[in-house]
């Protein structure tokens, strides 16, 4: 990891310029962070996962990002998500300010795909063995949020069961009248008398995963079936994940889509759920380096991002927009799954301490900071702007400050001529056994590291075309 090391040393030297005071205080800081993400590495690769190369700066994604960008498509989520052209209402409320949910019947399934994320889940082998109460959780999701912004029914396969999906559908329109639902499903086991009591019970939208690796037989019964759904369902869809190397098939397959009048397709970041790695290493696949922008026990069950999928996903959507295709297309990073669950923890504690922000783009808890030498004229330059507002840590030679101040820390000067060099914390919000929330601290990075810090909810506007309301 000596590699890293070195950058952040070239980073800090061309930031603070020759003859910089030593400021060991922020030197032990990050450090401290550096050293919990190459443990994390450590203990990975002793598994026998193969990473690719360090690569922080992802040039080549953030090229075809503004690509996308630059022919209508929305970038959503501090980069996480790009949407172009359609987005389901489901999609718009995973990482919005509403309820979504999503349910199970069972984790059985007739299929056997080598990057399932089912068995990464907790209690994976008894939920195959025996069926979710969903009944229940509908009524607790209801006590707890009358008036939900999306419901999903997903798997396992649901459709192994028919007759308990038309009837979750049933009562889930029953219970929340106004929500979105939608169905995820192989697409094998529909026919035209079952999509008719699926929408009759209310479903809005059925969700197809289309194989790549299907044999023809199977993936043109899986796409007569989408056809079929497109006469029948108000909202059709196919979500997949996008392997390196499949690029080909996927274009083709995107053609067909489209032919069909298909709504969208969301095209999801390929993962390494901990499990089955040796079909991995086969195909050559490796995994992101780093895996996370901000390291963190998440709940989300599809673990690590492969190397490369990110690329080809939005490859794909710069493709699609050239070649002139109308299905909407959205781009779901791991990054952006993770994003849901931050947000659903971290927005309702907004103002939980007045030193730290609720960041929009990636809906961590921000402040800045600045360490040892830094301090004392970071403290007076900020007070005179009007700043009043300080955490002060002696112990680890630090002070805490709102975000909407870190322009201005970064320009004062200590009496030595040098310029300060604030730092960006990530945190989330916890609760303590007394119940009072707190905050732990997940990251700290310089702030010429850091992406800008996201004050308001400039995404609203572009959720909004996606129909969605959300309930205070």
């Amino acid at each position: 990891m000596g590699e890293r090391d070195e950058a952040a040393r070239a980073r800090g030297a061309a930031a603070g310029g020759a003859g910089e005071a030593p400021n060991p205080q922020r030197d032990a800081a990050l450090a401290l962070y550096r050293g919990i993400e190459d443990d994390y590495l450590r203990a990975l690769e002793a598994t026998g996962v193969a990473f690719a190369p360090r690569d922080e700066e992802r040039a080549r994604a953030r090229v075809l990002r503004a690509q996308v960008e630059a022919a209508g498509g929305r970038v959503r989520n501090g980069g996480a998500s790009v949407a172009s052209g359609f987005l389901s209402r489901a999609c718009a409320a995973c990482t919005g300010d509403c309820v979504s949910r999503s349910f199970a019947l069972t984790n059985n399934c007739h299929r056997d795909c080598f990057f399932c994320f089912n068995p990464n889940q907790e209690d994976f082998a008894y939920w195959c063995e025996h069926p979710f109460p969903w009944r229940r959780l509908l009524d607790e999701l209801a006590a707890e949020e009358p008036r939900p912004a999306a419901v999903a029914l997903t798997g396992g396969e649901p459709l192994l069961m028919p007759d308990e999906a038309v009837a979750f559908f049933a009562r889930a329109r029953e219970l929340f009248p106004d929500a979105h639902l939608r169905l995820y499903t192989a697409g094998d086991m529909l026919d035209r008398a079952l999509l008719g009591r699926l929408r009759d019970a209310g479903m809005d939208e059925a969700r197809f995963s289309v194989k790549h690796d299907d044999a023809p037989a199977a993936l043109e019964r899986v796409l007569g079936n989408l056809a079929l759904a497109r006469e029948v369902i108000g909202t059709v869809m196919v979500e997949m994940p996008v392997i390196p190397g499949t690029e080909g098939f996927m274009r083709d397959l995107l053609r067909r889509l489209d032919a069909m009048g298909v709504d969208g397709v969301n095209l999801l970041e390929f993962c390494y759920p901990l499990w089955n790695w040796p079909v991995y290493e086969s195909m050559g696949l490796t995994l992101r380096n780093p895996p996370f922008r901000v390291f963190f026990d998440y709940s989300y069950a599809g673990a690590l991002a492969v190397e490369g999928s990110e690329e080809a996903c939005l490859e794909l959507m710069a493709w699609a927009r050239a070649e002139g295709l109308a299905l909407g297309l959205h781009y779901c990073s791991l990054e952006n799954k993770h994003r849901a669950q931050v947000r659903n923890v971290n927005e309702p504690h907004r103002d939980v301490d007045a030193r730290y922000a609720f960041d929009y783009g990636d809906f961590f808890l921000k402040a800045g900071m600045v360490f040892g030498p830094d301090r004392a004229p970071v403290r007076a330059a900020l007070r005179e702007t009007g700043c009043r507002d300080f955490l002060e840590d002696e112990a680890a030679g630090s002070t805490t400050f709102h975000p909407r101040w870190l322009a201005a820390a970064a320009a004062v000067r200590r009496p030595d001529g040098g310029l300060a060099r604030p730092c960006v914390s990530s945190s989330i919000a916890v609760a303590g056994e007394d119940g009072a929330v707190g905050l732990r601290e997940l990251k700290l990075e310089p702030l010429e590291d850091a992406a800008p810090v996201q004050l308001d909810d400039a995404t609203a506007p572009a959720d909004a075309a996606a129909g969605i309301t959300c309930w205070g």
